[in-house]
């Protein structure tokens, strides 16, 4: 699901289950995980799994992927990625820095969120206007959860840019229900890249297999484009 959303420069992989003991894990991240219940070192082993074989499409050996300042990957050098995991599925994405500035992906169950509150939490007024047309036109898609999604994947784009947190409200997500791509707006005042400053992120997203899945792809040349073609 995940390729399709980002330029054809970034490599990507995807499972639907998690992998099977022994987890393959190096022995610094076994220590990451070393106090977790069994699920969490699955889900922790799996995405690895995922972004080990992305980085093994860019011609880059296995290595350690440990978490750095608030969970953030820390990808080798010269290397940029993002990793996603929820109920039955787990992917990574990466490029090398020269073809992308950024990634950030997310995959979500294609359900409600839990509650209002968690609603009014992470949207801002002018999105719950859209969230409650296209949930009456489109019933099929989770919007509430797609544009939760949207966020992660804003988050993860900016956060290794940045290194400061963004919260919700600070970016103010736009969908486009028919082209599957989301478009957003920075409410602050966003990073300079190559003497550019970043206003906003577009991206793709796109619902199947129980799923809604986000992803950015950054590109130097675009920076505030983010749609497949070529890079």
């Amino acid at each position: 699901m995940i390729a399709a959303l980002l330029p054809p420069r970034a490599a990507t992989a995807e499972l639907f289950h998690d992998v099977p003991e022994p987890l393959g894990l190096f022995p610094e991240e076994e220590r990451v995980v070393a106090g977790a219940v069994a699920a969490r070192r699955r889900e922790f082993a799996s995405v690895r799994a995922c972004a080990r074989r992305a980085l093994g499409s860019l011609g880059l050996p296995p290595a350690p992927l440990l978490p750095g300042p608030r969970g953030a990957p820390r990808w080798p050098d010269g290397v940029v990625g993002s990793m996603t995991h929820c109920q039955g599925y787990r992917a990574a994405a990466v490029a090398r820095r020269t073809d992308l500035v950024a990634i950030g992906c997310d995959a979500e169950p294609n359900a409600p969120l839990p509650s209002p509150d968690v609603l009014e939490l992470i949207s801002l007024p002018q999105e719950r206007v859209w969230l409650r047309e296209l949930a009456a036109r489109r019933p099929g898609v989770s919007w509430d959860r797609l544009l939760f999604s949207a966020k992660e994947s804003v988050y993860k784009t900016w956060f290794p840019l940045t290194g400061r947190p963004l919260d919700f409200d600070e970016a103010v997500i736009t969908p486009d229900p028919s082209a599957g791509t989301f478009r957003a707006e920075l409410l602050v005042p966003g990073p300079v890249v190559d003497g550019v400053r970043i206003t906003a992120f577009d991206g793709r997203w796109r619902v199947g297999n129980g799923l809604v899945v986000t992803a950015i792809g950054l590109r130097p040349a675009q920076h505030t484009t983010s749609g497949p073609g070529p890079a």
